[in-house]
């Protein structure tokens, strides 16, 4: 028989996971790593997973597309609280949203979260729209004075563009980017007027804003970032992608991937130590709470970029985060201690 104080005195946990964002499939398998690692004698955890059209249901797996979807979660605003179809309610003590892409990591469930008056774990309101925008991201950043990649953007009713001025303006080789997505989706490489027309068709298929960046050459390296007003950084990682042109969505996901992430990353003490600066400037310049995966470009004379700011992510066995933080020394279960923690603060 369960002790009842012991319950009561656990963290009341809601892990919403899934969504309606083209990443919802990473979603759903970085909630059952993260659940795998969830402390049960510290959370009491409710799931809720979130189908495609943006329906909240609790559940008592992680699974996707779950068959039978018969209790749906409602929110109370203002109350704390969730109200599930047979009339019970549901007050957590703090949301943990693993909802990648829109809908879930831009700042829509944490202000959902701010009317219920529910904690919600990870950046709040601000900081996860700043950085779901690749634009707005880089615009801060500049004025932040931390260098990023030049970039033209181009919105969906905008003229169309030569890729021979882009050329003149941006380089031979450019990136294709939508604005508001990650796992590198819609993402393309052009070097030519054909690609470079498919890669803006592609990229506006999923965004109306689109990022057309200078290719920097150099080492691709990355930064683990959790904390609050005063933020820890984790050792550096370096991507070595291989049988690709870059980090594209097959690269990090698929299981024929070669690619690999070398953590920690062969640099000297000096540069490793520089990256990571650079990486926590970004974090506090937007406005970052709880975690965060900075992703930076280094090239061969030093100079360091960033490219964007993951406030979410991927999280599974293979990620790249969790190894960051453990190669630091702070093993996976205690790295998610500490970010709900500081959600609760």
């Amino acid at each position: 028989m369960k002790n009842q104080s012991t319950e009561e005195s656990k963290i009341r946990l809601l892990l919403a996971f899934g969504g309606e964002s083209a990443e919802h499939e990473v979603s759903v398998a970085s909630a059952g790593y993260v659940y795998g690692l969830l402390n049960k004698e510290r959370y009491d955890v409710t799931l809720s997973y979130v189908d495609r059209r943006g329906c909240w249901w609790k559940v008592d797996t992680i699974e996707d597309e779950p068959k039978q979807l018969n209790n749906e979660l409602r929110p109370s605003l203002g109350r704390g609280e969730f109200i599930d179809s047979q009339g019970e309610r549901l007050k957590p003590t703090v949301i943990l949203p693993i909802m990648l892409g829109p809908n879930g990591e831009d700042g829509s469930v944490q202000a959902l979260a701010q009317l219920l008056h529910i904690p919600i774990v990870g950046c709040g309101i601000l900081g996860s729209a700043i950085c779901m925008d690749k634009d707005v991201t880089k615009r801060l950043l500049l004025q932040a004075r931390v260098p990023v990649a030049d970039y033209i953007l181009h919105h969906s009713a905008d003229p169309d563009l030569d890729f021979n001025d882009v050329k003149k303006q941006l380089g031979e080789i450019v990136f294709i980017k939508p604005a508001n997505l990650g796992s590198s989706v819609g993402v393309s490489r052009a070097d030519s007027a054909e690609t470079f027309a498919r890669g803006l068709a592609e990229a506006h298929k999923h965004d109306n804003k689109v990022l057309i960046e200078r290719a920097v050459i150099g080492r691709e390296v990355g930064c683990g970032v959790i904390g609050n007003e005063h933020p820890e950084t984790s050792v550096v990682s370096e991507i070595k992608v291989s049988g690709a042109e870059f980090f594209t969505y097959d690269a990090k996901y698929s299981a024929e991937s070669t690619t690999q992430v070398i953590i920690p990353a062969d640099l000297p003490e000096e540069v490793s130590d520089k990256v990571r600066r650079v990486a926590a400037q970004a974090y506090t310049a937007l406005e970052c709470r709880g975690l965060a995966r900075v992703d930076l470009f280094l090239t061969d004379d030093g100079e360091v970029y960033v490219n964007e700011l993951n406030t979410l992510p991927a999280f599974r066995g293979d990620s790249s985060y969790p190894k960051l933080w453990k190669a630091t020394g702070v093993d996976p279960s205690t790295l998610w201690d500490k970010i709900i923690d500081f959600s609760l603060r």
